[in-house]
């Protein structure tokens, strides 16, 4: 029964990578075509993503409602505290890429896995073994090496850039913390932050982006094509967002941050194949050696979750146990056994 367990756990959890890759690259193109200027020049990021969170909590009000899923309680405080960081990662984001060259910001991105491992361990007291923290070094040398061209970076996006790492790092982790402390599922603690989140989005999103781009959402032609793409955008998001908390409670943020990566190399092969972009063999090279470090993350991962069991096994009894398991045969009255009698 445990082996059967354990087969539909791994067989979940290849599905809840797989929908994130597949949601994410997914939503990457749709966005490509909706916000490049060769597309429907779309080029309101943060109100757009203030669309998706009113789709997802849209659906989230629909489950609760049909009874597929139940709500539980949150302080609001905590879902007030949670949408900020996480907005701030979102116009932290927005603006790094905006300030800053392609190439620097690719470079913060990769920071965030490092920053995570330390937050976690400034919060959770997480250790790692050495063969992870050689993976994760990999990952980035691989990403770094396909992703990383001219690296320009001036004061105002410099700081934009570390306040979206910080932010983006700290709301993965709280993720993670929330479902733990309230026992809630992804799902369930999606449909808690979706409505704040949308909300705030929607109200400040048309002025962030007004600021970043000088032009006001209310002044763009809405025409079928762009509205399409636009839905088309929402419904992946939804299905992203969910993969996301869902990969978070089930591994870790720096699991989601390293093998999150995949979802680089796919859009890079993506680009090649769809938009003829340049792939150069040093982008190939970077992609591998990226590819190999996720792989060896996955082993190393399952080479420490085999120690800790292993550990837990050999002390499942507590000292406690033992003293009182010994208490008992000790004070435990001797009887004879041919005449059924107990001795003094």
């Amino acid at each position: 029964m445990a082996e059967i367990a354990e087969k539909k756990s791994a067989v979940s959890d290849v599905g809840a990578w797989a929908m994130n890759v597949v949601s994410s690259v997914g939503l990457i193109m749709a966005n490509k075509q909706l916000m490049s200027p060769a597309g429907y020049a779309f080029s309101f990021a943060t109100t757009l993503t203030g669309f998706h969170f009113a789709v997802t909590a849209l659906v989230g009000l629909a489950s609760n409602a049909s009874g597929y899923s139940a709500s539980k309680h949150v302080p609001l405080w905590e879902l007030l505290w949670f949408s900020i960081v996480a907005n701030t990662s979102i116009t932290g984001m927005n603006l790094s890429l905006m300030l800053n060259s392609v190439g620097f910001y690719q470079i913060s991105k990769l920071s965030m896995i490092p920053v995570v491992c330390v937050m976690e361990w400034i919060i959770h007291s997480k250790h790692y073994s050495r063969e992870v923290k050689m993976a994760v070094v990999v990952v980035v040398i691989g990403v770094g090496v396909c992703t990383v061209t001219d690296v320009k970076v001036n004061a105002k996006g410099f700081i934009c850039a570390c306040v979206a790492v910080f932010s983006t790092s700290l709301q993965q982790i709280t993720i993670g913390s929330l479902q733990k402390k309230y026992s809630i599922s992804s799902f369930e603690l999606l449909s808690k932050t979706a409505p704040v989140q949308a909300a705030s989005l929607l109200l400040l999103g048309p002025f962030v982006d007004y600021y970043l781009n000088g032009k006001s959402i209310v002044n763009y032609n809405f025409t079928s094509g762009p509205i399409i793409f636009i839905l088309l955008s929402c419904s992946l998001a939804v299905f992203c967002n969910i993969s996301q908390y869902l990969c978070i409670g089930r591994f870790s943020a720096t699991s989601f941050q390293v093998i999150g990566h995949m979802k680089t190399v796919c859009v890079l092969l993506l680009g090649w194949i769809l938009f003829d972009s340049a792939l150069t063999v040093k982008n190939i090279l970077g992609m591998l050696l990226a590819i190999v470090g996720m792989v060896v993350y996955s082993w190393a991962v399952e080479v420490e979750k085999s120690r800790q069991k292993a550990v837990m096994t050999k002390t499942s009894m507590t000292e406690e146990e033992i003293r009182l398991i010994k208490e008992g045969v000790e004070t435990m009255p001797l009887k004879d056994v041919e005449l059924g009698e107990n001795k003094p």
